[in-house]
């Protein structure tokens, strides 16, 4: 296994309805694009769903990441299951295991997602298992 290391950048998300929402589950589609140790673009879908109180939500998501890692060529999938209780968030991303092509192939590790200032960060902590 490589030495683990913490690739940083910034990324653009847009979010599009793939369907009406059957209240008060919605389906979205997901398109990012990721800028720094990771240059990459994303496709994915999530499922989320509110609730009456503010601020209280939840949300699973998947997605492939398809670009360049820190220079390594490849795609590689996300799973995400967030939480919102009354605006305190709890956020899991993990790469899925032996999802990694290329020169990605054996990645594993975690993403943070931070936003701050309407500016959207991320920090993902990763590793690469011999093939």
């Amino acid at each position: 296994m490589t030495d683990p290391t913490t690739a940083k950048g910034t990324f653009e998300v847009q979010l599009t309805p793939s369907e009406p929402p059957e209240a008060p589950v919605a389906r979205l589609l997901i398109a990012k694009t990721f800028q720094g140790e990771l240059e990459a673009r994303s496709v994915g879908q999530m499922l989320s769903i509110g609730t009456e109180v503010k601020g209280s939500a939840a949300y699973v998501a998947l997605e492939v990441v398809d670009g360049t890692l820190a220079g390594r060529r490849g795609t590689f999938a996300l799973q995400h299951r967030g939480t919102m209780d009354r605006g305190a968030p709890d956020l899991d991303l993990r790469v899925v295991p032996d999802s990694g092509t290329g020169e990605l192939r054996g990645l594993t590790g975690s993403m943070r997602i931070i936003i701050e200032d309407g500016e959207h960060r991320y920090e993902l902590d990763w590793a690469l298992a011999p093939r």
